[in-house]
């Protein structure tokens, strides 16, 4: 079986291909091409092809294709989606507007809110119609009147909407409206997104309900078009193999999912990266890892507490401080990577960063006509990056246009040295980073001295022994393919899909019929998840189920996620949901009221199985130090403290386990280059990461 992990960065689009023989034997092939940035699909199908001529193999023999991608993201990042209208119910047609009347910064007389400057869909294009749905029995009051949906949906087709939403009060207890309003839309406009809020996160608090179904309309026509773009061209390649895309939450989806709830991809990208960090860790028995994922445009941070994923609180999930309601790995991406412009701005300050260069035209050392100095830049007239190395020598660098671009722009300007204005283009981004670091987990309670730092993306390795002096990790950890990573986590991960509804009732005040009512829509929402399984083809006996129930204290704004056990929802179960409530809420703000009654807000369903996963040969066994068959020349390099010395290049392919790499150092290979500083001692494990330690000698 031949399975393939793709990855689409800002810059790179990295590509894995695991190819497994009838005798059981495996092989491994990597493979990075530049970003196509206007059409994500034609940098995807030219690295899978190229991939294949690698690996041998024809691209019909691929039997699946595993994708993670920015399309989403960088919709809602750029404000290039569809022009989206709304139907609501009359009297809330300014919820979208008004939000929780919450200040982005409450203390500052100048600020932009976003909501109300950008808005995912203007206020002439939110139309309210007459119909009420109350609580808390979704008891019709007032009719839905359909003459009222017609003519709102004859009116966006004139103005040539290209999606619709449909978002009713109190939708979450009856759908009824929402889903008779959105067939009359349908029939209007068969051509449109159409989407019902009910259908994208079926819970109370309307104004997070219509945001996230506002955004999932909103970058819904350009998503679904990618990925049909996406499966023509593989067809048009000989791929016909399915494909599954990377969620937020990270599992995978059809594409057919993926296209009709494209906000489940907002985080699709970063997401493989933290779980092929989790599977790296394992594989070095690392349970306490704390990812850093630095790509060309950003750097992606997420904690990983004794092998499980961090999944963020409802109340924290959100994209471009709009709120989206849907289950996302905790990760903070900043605006730091290896395309990172360096500037001196109009104060005469040094500063990196978030703009960069991108894919095009990218760094100055490139050649593609970019004139602005970046990280990478930085780091070529450093010496770390080597030009018959960059990318296994497949892309040519330019290591006078770097310096070029470095003294014209900062160094002269600053009345620096080429050197150390290089140097402080690294101290500022690493810093920058150290910093993200530090808030995703020291401010979090999380001690990073009992953590490894797991550095990877092209650039990570670069940055990794600096970023892990900084906040005091355990040691660094260079996985086999760094730059290749998060394409390998897609290979590790597993379908999973989330259902959800809103049912409000208090633990401590709940009888015999308040328990079976929550037992009967955890069976629901059970039968809903093991439905979207089969339809995969999936096996039943390789589903699995967890249940949550989203639980406050009676009165508190927010919920804490609460693990239900399976069975019958009975007064055991409230009384042990309420004890693992007291618990959560120890551990997330270090108290818990005991005496206070605890209310469930959410219940949740998430349908997972078991998956094929990645399995790597493992190395032999060499147990060399500096071995000499691994060595390719030496070269004077500069590193972090300012030293500049005589440093032996390695190649990573011919090191073997157990091998020990003592720095200064710097280990090279097609997707990433790792240093190694004076001080520093790394050991090559048996599927070839690389643990790098301080070394108590100090030499």
């Amino acid at each position: 079986m031949i399975r393939v992990g793709v990855d689409v960065g800002d810059t790179f689009t990295d590509l894995v291909l695991e190819a497994v023989g009838t005798d059981g034997r495996q092989q491994v092939f990597v493979h990075k091409v530049s970003s196509t940035p206007k059409d994500q699909s034609i940098g995807v199908v030219q690295g899978v092809v190229e991939l294949c001529t690698i690996a041998g193999i024809q691209p019909g023999q691929i039997v699946a294709l595993f994708h993670g991608t920015t399309v989403a993201t960088n919709i809602v990042i750029e404000r290039d989606g569809a022009d989206v209208g709304m139907i609501t119910t009359k009297g809330f047609r300014d919820i979208l507007h008004m939000a929780r009347h919450k200040r982005p910064h409450n203390f500052s007389l100048q600020f932009d809110v976003p909501w109300q400057s950008a808005p995912l869909i203007k206020r002439r294009n939110r139309i309210a119609v007459t119909e009420r749905i109350m609580p808390p029995t979704g008891l019709v009051e007032t009719p839905l009147n359909l003459d009222e949906v017609e003519q709102a949906a004859e009116l966006f087709a004139q103005r040539g909407l290209q999606a619709v939403v449909v978002g009713f009060l109190f939708s979450f207890l009856n759908n009824d409206h929402e889903l008779m309003a959105k067939e009359i839309v349908k029939r209007v406009m068969p051509d449109a997104f159409i989407c019902a809020s009910c259908e994208v996160v079926n819970t109370m608090r309307e104004y997070e309900r219509f945001s996230t179904a506002a955004m999932n309309a909103y970058i819904g026509p350009r998503t679904a078009g990618y990925l049909d773009n996406l499966q023509r061209r593989l067809r048009e390649a000989g791929v016909n193999a399915y494909v599954r895309m990377m969620q937020s939450n990270g599992g995978v989806s059809t594409v057919e999912q993926a296209s009709k709830n494209p906000v489940g991809l907002l985080l699709s990208g970063p997401a493989g990266g933290v779980i092929g960090g989790r599977w790296t860790g394992e594989a070095c028995g690392q349970g306490q890892v704390i990812t850093i994922d630095i790509g060309g445009t950003s750097a992606d941070i997420s904690v990983i507490r004794d092998g499980q994923l961090t999944i963020k609180n409802p109340r924290d999930t959100e994209v471009a401080e709009m709120p989206v309601l849907v289950p996302m790995i905790d990760i903070d991406a900043i605006g730091a990577g290896g395309g990172s412009i360096a500037y001196v701005d109009s104060g005469g300050a040094f500063r990196v960063g978030p703009r960069s260069a991108g894919a095009e035209p990218g760094p100055a050392c490139y050649g593609k006509g970019g004139v602005e100095p970046t990280v990478t830049d930085a780091q070529v007239v450093l010496g770390r990056l080597d030009p018959e190395q960059f990318l296994g020598g497949g892309l040519k660098i330019d290591p006078a246009l770097s310096e070029a671009a470095i003294r014209s722009k900062l160094a002269e300007p600053l009345s620096l040295s080429v050197k150390d204005a290089a140097l402080g283009v690294l101290r500022i981004i690493n810093n920058h980073m150290a910093l993200a670091i530090a808030s995703n987990s020291v401010a979090r309670g999380f001690d990073p001295r009992g953590f490894s730092l797991m550095a990877f993306g092209g650039a990570g390795p670069l940055h990794g022994v600096a970023l892990g002096e900084a906040i005091w990790a355990k040691n660094v950890i260079s996985p086999l393919h760094p730059g290749i990573t998060a394409a390998m986590g897609l290979l590790v991960t597993e379908p999973r899909y989330e259902f959800t509804r809103s049912a409000l009732a208090i633990l401590q005040a709940g009888d015999t019929d308040t328990f079976a009512n929550l037992g009967a829509i955890f069976d629901k929402l059970q039968a809903e998840a093991k439905a979207q399984l089969d339809s995969d083809g999936i096996p039943a006996a390789a589903h699995r189920f967890s249940r949550i129930a989203e639980c406050r204290y009676v009165g508190q704004g927010f919920e804490l996620r609460v693990d239900v056990p399976e069975g019958p929802f009975t007064a055991a179960s409230a009384d042990g949901v309420a004890r693992a409530f007291y618990a959560v809420h120890r551990t997330e703000y270090g108290h818990a009221f005991e005496d206070q009654a605890v209310e469930v807000v959410t219940l949740r369903v998430i349908g997972t199985a078991s998956a094929d996963t990645l399995r790597l040969p493992e190395l032999e066994k060499g147990g060399r130090r500096n071995p000499s068959e691994a060595a390719l020349y030496s070269r004077l390099t500069t590193f972090d403290d300012g030293q500049t010395l005589e440093t032996p290049r390695f190649d990573r392919s011919k090191l073997k386990a157990e091998d020990v790499v003592t720095g200064p150092a710097i280990v090279t290979q097609q997707n990433s280059t790792t240093v190694i500083p004076k001080g520093y001692t790394a050991l090559v494990m048996r599927l070839g990461d690389i643990v790098i330690s301080r070394n108590v000698e100090g030499n």
